[in-house]
Parts: C-alpha cells; structure tokens; sequence
C-alpha cells in the first residue's frame, strides 16, 4: 500500500532536514508525525518517526544534563546576512582575524587562551554586514562546554589554522577530532541526505592563516595535502593584511545568500539597507522575511531584475536574484 504522504507532511519533512537546533528538529518530527496518515502503508515509517522522536528526546535531555556540568553558556542572537562562528586551536589568529573584519576589539596577545567567551563583530561587504563570532582555542584535552553548541547552531563556521607553527596543521587536526567526539562535524560542503539525526555537519571554510612567517609556504602544502579535499581553502595574514580583503568576500560568499531590495508603490526602492535571503529563495519566502504575515498575505508582487522585463509582475513562485528590486502588494 502507497503511503501517499500529503505536501503538508513533505514540507513539514524539508523543515526537519534544514533544522539546525536539537529542539527545533523535535518540534519537526512531532509535527511530521502528526500528519503522517496512520494506515498499514506508512507502518515502518511510523516506527522509524517514533525512534527518531525518542532518539531526540534522549539527546536533548543529555545536552541538558552535559550543561548543568558545564554550568555556562552562552547564546548569541544572530544579525545580518547570517552568523559566522571562528573556530580553531590555540594562537591561530582568530581575534586577530575578528578585530580586522569587523570594529570589535577582543584581546589579542601571543598566548593560548585569550579568548574566554564569545566575542561578536559585525564584518561589512559592500551594502550587507555578517556577523563574526570568536570562541575561546579548541585542545585535545579542552574544549569549552557551550562551543559545540554555538557552532552547530551558526549559518557557517570559519576553521583557522596557523601557518606560522609546524605543529599549526596537526593541532588544527585535533579541533576538528574534538567537535566530532560531540558530533559536530565541520565540512566545506556537508551532506545533503544524511540520516544520522544525533550529529549535526556545518558547513566551514579553511583559512590559512600567517601566510608571511617563516616556513609557512611548507606548512601550506601540508595543509592542502590534510584538507583540501574536505574543505574551500583561502591564504591570508590576518596581522599584516595580506589576503584579508579576499577572504572578507569569501565569507560573505560562502553564505551563499542573494540581496534584494523593496520599494513602495510610487516611490525609489530603498537601495540602504537589503533583505538577505538563500539563494534559490522565491518571492513568498523573501516576503515572509519581511514580515511573518506578509507570506499569506501577498496578493502580487512587481519586480525589476534578472531575467525580467522592468516592473513584471511575477507569481508567489517566482525565483529570485541577487540585487532584485520587489514592490510586494499585499
């Protein structure tokens, strides 16, 4: 017997999969279960959604149990075109890196440590800003208990490691060994269809850092040879500037978001400040990041852009495009 699942629990199912939080993937299954039709058709899925929903209850409640361990924690409310999480190990520059992308001043000093909880900047490419979040340096032997937790949650991760010490490659290695003993796996570009509800991919990009100390053209090579086929690569020295503004617009990118701009009837379109969206983003998904109601309000919709003709009107459907001006109707 079909299972004829309806679009309700198909999209409910598309909510899960984008799901980036222990509890928001919870809330996704107990809706998914409650519109799975209940026939002989969707009986091994309704086993599988009931082991999924116990297995998520476990682990919220050992995260819950592993906090009250840890006794902090912290929770950074994401702003701009999306939350970029630095990590890496010790001394690999990531303060230095927050202090030149963005106006925060963290402390900066050449000793492990310095960073002790998180420190946000706001990074500017051209008219959108990115929120950067420095995290205290990632050991085999410690790992700050709330760490794993704010890089599962970010949009994306920035790895740093250090070209300016031989053991930089190998102590990177051992970050990358620590978030995945808490199943937090950093990956350029991380799986589309895994199942393992438990561990959580984020997806990351390398930069090399301290490109101008001695020795660090060898350590590159290393560095290429133990990660560029699991990770987007880009050479910078975040102290003397060196790749620094390739590597502002390689974060932006790596979001892979569009920038689209609104417009009253009769009036300029506000070109200040745009909405941020994914890209592949369509019109009534960019609508309700203007206002939550103006997704099942919107009646029509001009626009003047990409692949149309100045002023169109376009459907609910409609694609959009990076730099895309929208006059919504609602």
């Amino acid at each position: 017997m079909p299972a004829n699942l309806t679009p309700q629990y198909n999209e409910a199912e598309h909510e899960y999969k984008k799901a980036k939080t222990l509890d928001e993937r919870l809330e996704c299954l107990k809706k998914m279960w409650a519109l799975l039709p209940k026939h002989k058709g969707t009986d091994k899925l309704q086993a599988d959604l009931k082991s999924k929903i116990s297995d998520a209850k476990d682990d919220i409640e050992q995260g819950k149990k592993t906090s009250k361990k840890a006794g902090v924690s912290y929770k950074v409310p994401k702003q701009g075109a999306g939350q970029v999480v630095l990590v890496g190990a010790p001394n690999a520059g990531k303060s230095r890196l927050l202090s030149r992308l963005t106006r925060a001043q963290p402390e900066v000093a050449p000793y492990p440590f310095t960073t002790r909880e998180p420190q946000v900047g706001m990074m500017e490419w051209e008219d959108v800003k990115v929120q950067l979040v420095d995290t205290p340096p990632i050991t085999p032997d410690f790992m700050e208990g709330w760490v794993s937790s704010m890089v599962r949650s970010a949009d994306a991760a920035v790895f740093l490691v250090d070209l300016g010490d031989d053991d930089g490659p190998f102590a990177a290695d051992s970050v990358l060994d620590r978030l995945k003993d808490v199943k937090t796996i950093l990956a350029g570009e991380p799986p589309s269809d895994d199942e393992d509800f438990s561990t959580q991919y984020v997806k990351t990009l390398l930069l090399a850092n301290k490109i101008d100390m001695p020795g660090a053209a060898e350590r590159l090579e290393i560095v290429r040879e133990m990660y560029a086929n699991r990770f987007p690569i880009h050479v910078l020295s975040a102290e003397h500037g060196q790749g620094l503004e390739e590597a502002r617009e390689a974060i932006y990118k790596f979001l892979d978001v569009i920038r689209v701009y609104t417009k009253q009837p009769g009036k300029q379109a506000d070109m200040t400040s745009p909405f941020t969206v994914p890209a592949g983003s369509t019109l009534v998904e960019m609508a309700a990041e203007v206002h939550r109601d103006f997704a099942d309000n919107l009646k029509s919709a001009r626009i003047w852009g990409t692949g149309v003709f100045e002023g169109q009107s376009v459907k609910r459907d409609h694609v959009l495009h990076d730099k895309d001006v929208v006059e919504l109707h609602i």
